[in-house]
């Protein structure tokens, strides 16, 4: 019996399998200060994100109103890593708390549906805003 158990799960498919994305919170890269790298990560549910203190003073919590249904808020400890299990399809924003009115935010897309500008809610601060903004045309550039 243990065999047949063992032998099913080495014919499961590969991406029936979660994985493990890494996203590093930095000082500066070449989009610019204060950024998530990467900052638009596409991943499936049950996957999960491990976000690095790369440089340190930086922590990663969820985006008021930036949470897709069923999904819960996180927020890491600042110079910390933290991992999380998203479940949840949808768009997630993610901040650095410290760095947010600066900018400091990624989008998470989990699932099929990419974001969109209609996903941005009205009530970000302007450089939250503009990043996003970024960050969506450099993914659609990218495409």
């Amino acid at each position: 019996m243990l065999f047949r158990i063992a032998l099913l799960a080495c014919l499961m498919p590969l991406s029936a399998m979660a994985e493990v994305h890494e996203v590093r919170m930095l000082n500066r890269n070449d989009t610019g200060a204060m950024p998530f790298e990467p900052d638009y990560l596409v991943i499936q549910p049950g996957d999960t994100v491990k976000f690095l203190a790369a440089n340190p003073g930086h922590n990663a919590a969820t985006i008021d109103g930036m949470i897709p249904e069923g999904g819960e808020k996180f927020i890491g400890k600042i110079n910390e890593e933290i991992e999380v299990t998203l479940d949840a399809e949808g768009i997630w924003g993610i901040k650095c708390s410290p760095h947010y009115t600066m900018g400091m935010a990624m989008l998470i897309q989990v699932g099929d549906t990419p974001a969109t500008e209609a996903d941005l809610p009205d009530d970000l601060p302007a450089p939250v805003h503009q990043r996003m903004l970024e960050i969506l045309e450099r993914r659609d550039a990218a495409n």
